[in-house]
């Protein structure tokens, strides 16, 4: 499977923007979606998840509320609307697909696929 991020830019602090993964290769339908990402000088983290039909998804406390993540199986897509955003949100931000049958969203040890990254930068 091969994961293409895109959607990232500039933004103002409060802002939106939306990222998407488009996957090709593979049926998307089979794996658990994921976001996450990675802060100049941090490591990478969790940012949100989503079941293989969308019925289950998962956020990192830092962006519940304000970031939702979806799906369009039938687009072999996955979304990430941001919300709100902050200083704090800026970070190369990478789409991920995991194989596997468990709901473990948060570790990314069980993500099996990864995007190449689109980058976020939230201004002052």
């Amino acid at each position: 499977v091969q994961l293409q991020a895109s959607g990232g830019g500039l933004v103002q602090a409060g802002g939106s923007l939306r990222l998407s993964c488009a996957t090709s290769g593979g049926t998307i339908s089979s794996y658990v979606m994921a976001w996450f990402r990675q802060a100049p000088g941090k490591e990478r983290e969790f940012v949100a998840a989503i079941s293989w039909g969308g019925t289950s998804t998962y956020y990192a406390d830092s962006v519940k509320g304000r970031f939702t993540i979806s799906r369009v199986n039938a687009k072999n897509t996955v979304y990430l609307q941001m919300n709100s955003l902050k200083l704090g949100d800026t970070a190369l931000y990478y789409c991920a697909a995991d194989r596997g049958s468990k709901w473990s969203p948060q570790r990314e040890a069980e993500y099996d696929y990864w995007g190449q990254g689109t980058l976020v930068t939230v201004s002052s």
